[in-house]
């Protein structure tokens, strides 16, 4: 599959669907709207982020880079569409955040996903990332697992 990966604005209108999307399948998965600790991403927070397109310009995945106040840099807002799942949207979206941080003088990157996406702590293994003790806001939350993955 063809995918372009443009870097776009945090707001986005094809960004706001993809978040939008991700936070109503992030709903159904932990059984409330409450399921994020710490400050929201937003477009003052997340400086870079990218929309991953078909040949034919459909927006089907996007992911972000946040800043932590350590300097460090950490994923925000990784989605693929389910009905595309599979077939290496996630990991073409992942490589390209990975570059940017690293562009950006970054050497580790963090992230934060849940226990109710076991599709997601598999990806996140799968591509060298390993679970680290909860960082930030996301210690002491019962549902959060974060992983880190050195990139130089």
């Amino acid at each position: 599959m063809h995918l372009t990966l443009d870097p776009v604005p945090f707001s986005a209108p094809d960004a706001e669907l993809l978040r939008d999307a991700q936070q109503a399948e992030l709903h159904v998965r932990y059984g409330s709207g409450d399921h994020e600790p710490g400050e929201p991403p937003t477009a003052d927070n997340v400086p870079f982020f990218l929309v991953a397109r078909t040949s034919d310009g459909t927006a089907v995945g996007c992911g972000g880079l946040r800043p932590l106040p350590d300097g460090g840099l950490e994923v925000k807002r990784m989605y693929v569409v389910p009905e595309l799942r599979g077939r290496g949207i996630a990991t073409a979206i992942l490589r390209r955040i990975e570059r940017e941080a690293l562009a950006s003088g970054c050497s580790e990157l963090l992230l934060e996903t849940g226990t109710e996406q076991p599709d997601a702590m598999r990806f996140y293994e799968r591509e060298g990332y390993h679970r680290i003790p909860a960082f930030g806001a996301y210690a002491g939350e019962e549902h959060s697992v974060c992983y880190a993955r050195r990139l130089d």
